[in-house]
């Protein structure tokens, strides 16, 4: 069996499907791709038993078959080679030898009998949306996802679909964020927690662009195509926290600030913070803000003041910096809110007003103030 590609070409799928494989596999089939050749068209494969990443180009063959090929040896191949067309001769040993202009390079595969099977959308439902609000939609989200193993719902995004309707809620039980979008198109009403990795890969390899994407989804899987790629993974069995009840019913203190001197400040002043809690004190007094950082243990200590706009009782509350700068960067407006009750209660933090397509909230959690 044999075809010819460009090495140019196959080295960026090679490298888009090579996101997806674990350092430390179960298996050790799972450290290579699985390539399927048909008339004129190459289908890459690569997984981790949790997600599947499916790649087709186009190539010169006349012959079919399947062959599991190492990936980090392919990959580092052809990153040393220039553009030009490579022939790849398979023989029935799975010994594969590729030629290019300067020289011939000798591989051993194996056999794809084994290669686990790629699941189906059976049973599916289907979400129409853009690719440039899905994007926004993974990068408005992702962020706060928990890393905590002993609380598995918390390591992915609750995607809850109502009609032509589609929330995104993450949460690290330090933060919560929810996105909405109301441009999309689903019949049915669902809600499903998608693993961080794949929506990590997925947010590298969406164009940001209007054009329009079906998501299927079933009981344990989700599915996005975008052009030649497609995407599969497993989803999260378990059942996401009550976000509803976490979100202040009232909060009536409202402080306004300009963004991006906002973030400079709680970058300045979190220098000198405990780096273990990223504390950053936030003294409120009629129109001024008073930051202040400390690190006890190292007699650090920054302060800053800086003007604000504040419609409340004066107020002495605790954040985590580096959460808030995060929460902030999502952001692109000019200025922020945020929405206070008491020094023990959530404050919300919200850019621009909604539109009629979207809603962003973000909820961080106080911390204890250090007297």
């Amino acid at each position: 069996m044999k075809f010819i590609a460009s090495s140019g070409t196959m080295l960026k799928h090679l490298q888009h499907a090579s996101t997806v494989i674990s350092t430390n596999t179960v298996l050790p089939l799972l450290e290579d791709f699985l390539l399927e050749i048909s008339k004129d068209s190459l289908l890459i494969t690569a997984t981790d038993l949790e997600t599947v990443i499916k790649i087709k180009m186009d190539i010169q063959c006349s012959d079919s078959g399947s062959i599991c090929i190492p990936a980090k040896i392919l990959i580092d191949a052809l990153k040393n080679l220039p553009e030009q067309p490579i022939t790849f001769n398979i023989e029935n040993s799975f010994s594969v030898e590729l030629t290019s202009d300067s020289g011939k390079y000798k591989i051993v595969g194996e056999s794809s009998d084994n290669y686990p099977k790629t699941p189906t959308p059976t049973d599916s439902s289907t979400l129409t949306i853009t690719s440039d609000a899905l994007l926004s939609a993974i990068n408005k989200s992702i962020y706060a996802v928990s890393n905590d193993d002993l609380r598995p719902a918390m390591m992915g995004v609750f995607f809850e679909i109502e009609k032509n309707t589609l929330r995104c809620v993450s949460t690290d039980a330090h933060r919560l964020v929810r996105y909405e979008r109301k441009d999309v198109t689903c019949k049915e009403k669902a809600g499903f927690i998608v693993p961080k990795k794949p929506l990590n890969i997925l947010k590298n390899l969406l164009p940001a662009s209007t054009e329009s994407l079906e998501v299927h989804f079933n009981e344990k899987h989700f599915f996005v195509s975008v052009g030649e790629l497609e995407l599969i993974c497993r989803l999260i069995d378990a059942r996401f926290p009550d976000y509803k009840v976490v979100i202040p019913q009232e909060s009536p203190y409202i402080l306004t600030l300009n963004r991006t001197d906002f973030i400079s400040a709680l970058r300045r002043v979190n220098v000198f913070s405990n780096k273990s809690t990223n504390q950053v004190r936030f003294n409120i007094v009629g129109s001024n803000l008073e930051l202040t950082a400390e690190d006890v243990d190292l007699s650090f200590e920054g302060n800053e003041h800086m003007k604000c706009q504040y419609d409340g009782d004066d107020m002495l509350i605790a954040f985590n910096a580096k959460f808030l700068i995060e929460m902030l960067n999502t952001l692109d407006c000019v200025e922020v809110t945020l929405n206070l009750s008491t020094p023990n209660r959530a404050g919300i933090l919200k850019g621009d007003a909604p539109t009629d397509d979207e809603d962003y909230l973000m909820i961080c959690m106080p911390l204890m103030v250090n007297n």
